[in-house]
């Protein structure tokens, strides 16, 4: 392990840490220009951040521990994954070795699963429904994801995420094989699910449809703003792995060098935003489905994963 390979390791975290507000702005951003309407700048989510943070905690009285303890798990499981995953650079860094790409599904589960329990925790009306709706969704989407990512190793025959990036790249043709296009179907839907893009989802805080609103409809302050922060790195971790492994895996980092990790963020910045248009314009022009209608996409992905395993395997 050099000095180099501990800065690059650094950088991934911090990169992740950092941009996930503007992913998010970007595509606020977007969704009000669809809707030919100005909304707030795309700096807005760090504003927004700088308030939540200063302010007080409030507290349920029926609140436990738990209810302290669960922010803090989600982010810190939000600030592993990007150890384990291509963020700017495509060959592994020393502490990817601690898990494939399977151990950084299993760490995005926990963190869900932590603020889903989190919500229970204070008996709250609101908190029960968006974590019941929560869990009703995730019975589907998360066998989907780890699904998903089975595919991914079966189709590169590893399960380092490094690996499928390096086979893109090196084997354009490979890039139109069935197996490699049903992955890329299953993982955009469930980029819609993951990121709260489902036209069942409401993600402000004010309609009686929301899901991930109403699980940490309690919180306040900073243990909020932890919240809100993780939520935007789970959505920067899922881009990172469609875009820099599944989808567009160029234009990565291959020696290290601060000039060329400064284009790579450049690069995954404008890989990131052209995948958040497609998903908000995807998000916007669906009709909104009632809620017992969320298996409709869910199974599709889930069949789409199946396939990509099955043509793999056949291939």
């Amino acid at each position: 392990m050099t000095a180099r390979d501990v800065a690059l390791q650094i950088a991934q975290v911090g990169f992740t840490i950092i941009a996930a507000p503007l992913i998010q702005g970007c595509i606020q951003q977007f969704e009000e220009r669809i809707q030919r309407g100005q909304g707030p700048g795309i700096l807005q989510p760090y504003r927004d951040l700088w308030k939540l943070f200063h302010k007080q905690i409030v507290i349920p009285e029926t609140a436990s521990w738990f209810f302290w303890v669960a922010p803090i798990v989600a982010f810190t499981c939000m600030m592993t994954v990007p150890m384990l995953i291509p963020v700017l650079t495509n060959f592994p860094l020393p502490l990817s070795n601690m898990g494939d790409i399977l151990g950084g599904g299993l760490i995005l589960t926990l963190g869900s699963f932590m603020i889903t329990l989190a919500g229970l925790d204070t008996g709250s009306a609101y908190g029960g429904i968006g974590s019941s709706r929560s869990a009703i969704i995730g019975i589907l989407a998360e066998p989907t994801l780890i699904l998903v990512f089975v595919g991914i190793t079966l189709f590169a025959n590893s399960m380092l995420p490094f690996v499928v990036n390096h086979l893109l790249v090196a084997k354009p043709a490979v890039y139109l094989a069935p197996s490699h296009l049903f992955l890329v179907a299953a993982f955009f839907i469930l980029l819609t699910v993951e990121t709260d893009k489902l036209p069942i989802h409401s993600s402000t805080h004010i309609e009686v449809y929301m899901i991930e609103e109403g699980r940490i409809l309690e919180y306040s302050g900073p243990l909020y703003g932890l919240l809100k922060w993780a939520s935007m790195m789970k959505q920067f971790i899922l881009y990172t792995i469609f875009c820099n492994v599944l989808t567009l895996p160029w234009f990565m980092s291959s020696t290290g060098m601060a000039v060329g990790v400064f284009g790579t963020a450049v690069a995954v910045i404008v890989k990131f935003v052209l995948v958040a248009c497609a998903i908000v314009i995807v998000d916007t022009i669906q009709s909104r489905l009632r809620f017992y209608r969320y298996q409709e996409p869910l199974a599709l992905s889930f069949l789409l994963a199946i396939l990509a395993i099955i043509s793999s395997q056949i291939g």
